[in-house]
């Protein structure tokens, strides 16, 4: 049976399946198990995922009867009979041969990793026990979940490092990776990893999640709403991230519809990119119609991510979301790590100018060190994120700071603020980047000069923009939260999607009126949001004057026909 669900395409990237489609089996997981690594093994180390499987299980098993005697022991008599019957229970599933042999099935013929293998498993039976029609039966699958997660804890608890690298992928099938939400930091955990297509119920086009996956370069669609319910464990599925469309189960004309033109699409990409790239270090040359210079630059999230920008003829970065080095990992990076990362951008740029903001953290971003965690937020885009968390966290913002200014050493740094919105807020900023340069000239540390510049992101901030002038080198629109914030539309729901509107006539003024009155005050602006790599906005940019347009490496090939080439 052939069957299709619709979601919002994210588009195309820079990788290998650029033209938009992906063919592949489906890997269904759930968020929770977004951690759990995946990665291809050889032949000759099937044996030993089977054994650290074994060995998991019979620790669990181990855990859970010490349990149990444990609670006959110092409980009081009337509950043990309960727990004991639910501990019962997880044993029982536990040593289910379904568990066991699908695990096996996974690692023999498939050659998942460990982890891997139960999570697929276990997303397998789930499946199973959701249809069933006996309401207890139903419920037992909160306790396949439970026992899973503990052998999964064991299982990574003995990962070993030298596994973590996919061995021999290309001898594998394609594979989609279907699930219910992905966070920006997941994304970046699958970034070069086994798969070649990204499908999500919930988010919107502007999401960090969406925006993430197109700088990876692989076909996604976010807002599926029921994909990871309909979808099941190994389903062929067609991932059309042009059309913003799922097929399920393909018929063989489909399937062979949809092979031609991602053979099609991949053919065409390689031509461009062998036309465009054949001289990386001439940088996209643009004229807007009353012959003053157009400057693009890219919006990046790690170092590498330089290459792509080169590769297109970028004139600087424009963006480089430093979040990104922080997310995904329980430890907050320290100065030197951070300054290691913004030198590797500013050299690899051959002194190009390079934008770095500082952690716009929070909301549909955030951190899994402790730290960064927001407690009791009801509404966290509302809330202490961006720059308010790091005024919250000043040690934090003066390690950034301090790195920041090291790198400048290497060359130019323009460092831009995120969600100001208050003078108060401008000064404090003002006053940390004074005592980090201070902190540094008492360690006698060396550093350069910086260009200091706020995101116009908050209908209060471009409502005020001559205070920003004030003290501020340069601006830079963040259209999609000022979107988001001037319409009251979460830009990460797909429920409310179609409100998102970049065309308003309220988000056009707050632009455009930014823009002029940068321009009379003689102070650069640009636009780092997505609307900057639209073309059907980029003409309305032009007649706003804007001449700065900041956005993925990939949009780039598209705007080179205002060129005239």
């Amino acid at each position: 049976m052939t069957f299709s669900v619709h979601g919002l395409s994210v588009g195309r990237g820079l990788g290998g399946t650029a033209n938009g489609v992906a063919i592949g089996r489906a890997v269904c997981i759930l968020s929770s198990r977004a951690s759990v690594a995946h990665y291809f093994i050889d032949a000759a180390q099937v044996r030993s995922e089977l054994s650290r499987v074994y060995h998991a299980k019979e620790a669990v098993i181990a855990d859970m009867q010490r349990l149990q005697i444990s609670l006959s022991e110092h409980v009081n008599k009337d509950a043990p009979q309960e727990l004991s019957a639910i501990m019962d229970v997880h044993l029982m599933l536990l040593q289910d041969e379904t568990l066991a042999d699908g695990v096996r099935h996974y690692i023999e013929e498939r050659h998942y990793n460990a982890e891997w293998a139960v999570s697929a498993q276990l997303e397998v039976i789930a499946a199973q026990f959701d249809a069933m029609h006996d309401p207890y039966m139903r419920e037992r699958k909160g306790d396949l979940e439970q026992v899973a997660e503990r052998l999964l804890t064991h299982l990574m608890g003995t990962q070993q490092s030298a596994n973590l690298s996919p061995a021999n992928q290309t001898s594998h099938e394609s594979l989609i990776l279907v699930a219910h939400d992905l966070s920006p930091a997941d994304m970046l955990r699958f970034k070069g990893d086994v798969f070649s297509g990204f499908v999500t119920d919930v988010g919107g086009k502007t999401s960090h999640t969406a925006i993430v996956a197109r700088s990876m370069g692989i076909p996604a669609i976010v807002g599926a709403k029921s994909a990871s319910q309909l979808v099941r464990q190994d389903d062929w599925v067609i991932v059309d991230a042009d059309a913003g469309v799922l097929i399920v189960n393909p018929t063989e004309g489909i399937l062979a519809e949809y092979r031609q033109k991602q053979a099609d699409g991949l053919m065409a990409w390689q031509v461009h990119l062998d036309s465009d790239t054949r001289d990386s270090s001439q940088a996209v040359s643009l004229l807007a119609p009353d012959g003053t210079a157009i400057t693009l630059l890219a919006n990046i999230e790690l170092p590498t991510d330089t290459v792509a920008a080169l590769a297109a003829g970028a004139q600087g970065i424009g963006l480089f979301r430093t979040e990104f080095l922080f997310m995904g990992r329980s430890q907050l990076p320290d100065e030197e790590e951070q300054y290691a990362a913004y030198r590797e951008v500013v050299l690899a740029m051959r002194g190009l100018p390079v934008t770095i903001r500082t952690i716009d953290i929070g909301a549909d971003k955030p951190l899994d060190a402790i730290h960064g965690q927001e407690r009791n937020a009801i509404n966290p885009a509302l809330g202490l994120r961006a720059i308010r968390w790091c005024l919250a966290e000043p040690t934090m913002f003066l390690t950034q700071l301090r790195a920041l200014l090291r790198a400048a050493v290497h060359g130019r740094i323009d460092v831009l603020i995120p969600m100001l919105a208050h003078e108060s807020e401008i000064k404090q900023c003002l006053l940390m980047v004074d005592r980090a340069r201070v902190q540094l000239d008492a360690s006698g540390v060396l550093y350069g000069e910086v260009r200091l510049g706020a995101m116009i992101e908050v209908p209060a901030a471009a409502l005020i923009v001559p205070t920003f002038l004030k003290y501020f080198d340069f601006l830079s629109i963040g259209s999609n939260d000022l979107i988001q914030y001037t319409l009251a539309v979460d830009r990460a729901n797909e429920e409310v999607a179609h409100l998102y509107d970049a065309t308003h006539p309220a988000v056009q003024f707050l632009i455009e009126s930014t823009i002029k009155q940068c321009l009379a005050a003689g102070k650069s602006v640009s636009v780092c949001g997505e609307m900057a790599g639209d073309e059907m906005h980029f003409k309305a940019l032009l007649d706003m004057g804007l001449r700065t347009f900041s956005m993925h490496p990939s949009q780039m090939f598209s705007f080179k026909k205002f060129a005239g080439r």
